[in-house]
């Protein structure tokens, strides 16, 4: 793989080539554009580790550091270093562990997971078209896990007990509950077009959207179904807000109506199944006894807040499952106690960092913004569900901070004049900065 470097330009040199290559940068070549799309596609296999992806993006990370990659734009300097905070407080907690015998890989996947932000953000931010190479590659991977989970719920492919898990369907993952999550940006992309293109343009993506549907559905993650309603309900809010043309407004309410009578249609086919409907009606109820058990979801978070209080380095990762039947089912806590007081404190800036910067984009008229605003409402929608479950290795997780955070560096480079001056930029490697992937 080689990568080509962009050499130090005065600002007319570096206007005079972009229009002269047009969009000749890392999505211009056919060899780098099917890396990076490989890489986001390869996501969606993650049944065992390590993954597909991971094999995958290791060297690439690996390779585009060594060549001068990095580059620290001014706005990407606080998650950089926030997310390097959270790091280092993991190493220092494991200096707490009192079983090694994991913890130390767990902290290393989360340093190669950080690699990925770190590699998306600054892949968009240099060329916005990269989002689109994003976007096809997450609703294509979207469709093929969530199809093999449907086939396998039912028992439709050879091997079917791989992609389920306690009669719940889990794809290409270790887990239903990331499974249905993992379906999500792909569902807003394409709720998004729906909802912004004729429809002539977008029709023949309804069974894709309908089959990504169906996978959380079937994925029986309360998480899942609940993260699916607040990205549909506030993607169309937003693109109501931002699109004032009253016909517009009147389709954008003509097509809610019909997807809500399309989904109640589908759910009664669903429910149709006995084997459906048994376990959607245990699934359906708010509180599980799990959740409510003496050492519980409940239980362990009060015990869990407790502890990480009166520990500053924290316990370790992956120490609390050795008190407790399951891990702490928390990413803020589970923060605190694997990252001890300075890694948590960062996570929770981390987090609050980006909602606060990114809202406001949401209503900002540029060409990349539709992707935007797909990932933006599912990264809130998984920081709501971080509160009840652990994303901290969620691989498409840390796709949204690179994609959100990207977004953040494109938009204050056009703001300040696009291309013009180079960031005062921290490099490794090399002065140089990628130019792209070829």
């Amino acid at each position: 793989m080689t990568l080509l470097l962009e050499a130090p330009l005065s600002h007319e040199a570096r206007r005079a080539q972009d229009m002269a290559h047009g969009s000749r940068g890392l999505t211009g070549h056919g060899a780098g554009m099917f890396i990076l799309w490989l890489c986001v596609f390869s996501g969606g296999f993650v049944i065992n580790e390590p993954a597909p992806y991971d094999l995958i993006m290791v060297p690439v990370i690996a390779g585009w550091f060594m060549v001068g990659g990095l580059r620290l734009y001014p706005q990407f300097a606080p998650a950089f270093l926030l997310m390097i905070l959270f790091l280092v407080g993991g190493i220092l907690g494991l200096t707490q562990a009192t079983d090694l015998s994991d913890a130390p890989l767990f902290i290393a996947v989360t340093g190669f997971l950080i690699g990925t932000f770190i590699f998306y953000a600054n892949l968009i931010g240099q060329d916005g078209s990269v989002l689109k190479i994003i976007r096809s590659a997450s609703i294509a991977s979207a469709a093929i896990v969530a199809l093999i989970g449907i086939l396998g719920y039912f028992g439709a492919i050879p091997g079917a007990s791989n992609f389920t898990l306690y009669d719940r369907a889990k794809g290409t993952f270790q887990d239903p509950n990331v499974f249905g999550p993992f379906l999500l940006l792909p569902i807003a992309l394409l709720a998004q077009d729906f909802l912004t293109k004729p429809l002539r343009r977008t029709i023949w993506l309804a069974p894709v959207f309908m089959i990504l549907l169906f996978g959380v559905f079937l994925s029986f993650s309360r998480a899942a179904w609940g993260m699916t309603v607040f990205i549909l309900v506030g993607l169309t809010v937003v693109v109501f807000i931002v699109d004032r043309h009253p016909r517009l407004r009147m389709r954008i309410i003509g097509l809610t109506l019909l997807g809500l009578v399309v989904l109640a249609g589908g759910l009664a086919i669903a429910l149709s199944f006995e084997s459906v409907a048994e376990i959607f009606t245990v699934r359906a109820k708010l509180v599980q006894p799990y959740d409510a058990a003496r050492v519980g979801r409940f239980a362990r978070y009060s015990l869990g807040f407790t502890w990480a209080f009166e520990s500053p380095l924290g316990i370790g990762a992956l120490q609390f499952r050795n008190e407790f039947p399951e891990d702490p089912h928390n990413i803020y806590m589970k923060s605190f106690l694997a990252h001890g007081w300075l890694g948590g404190l960062s996570y929770i800036a981390f987090t609050l960092w980006t909602l606060i910067r990114g809202f406001p984009l949401l209503f900002k008229d540029r060409d990349w913004t539709p992707i935007y605003r797909a990932a933006y409402i599912t990264f809130v929608a998984h920081v709501l569900t971080g509160a009840i479950i652990d994303t901290d290795h969620w691989r498409h997780l840390y796709l949204l901070y690179g994609m959100v955070w990207g977004c953040f560096i494109l938009f204050e480079r056009e703001r300040r004049g696009s291309r013009p001056r180079r960031p005062r930029a921290t490099r490794t490697g090399s002065a140089h900065g990628i130019r792209g992937i070829g």
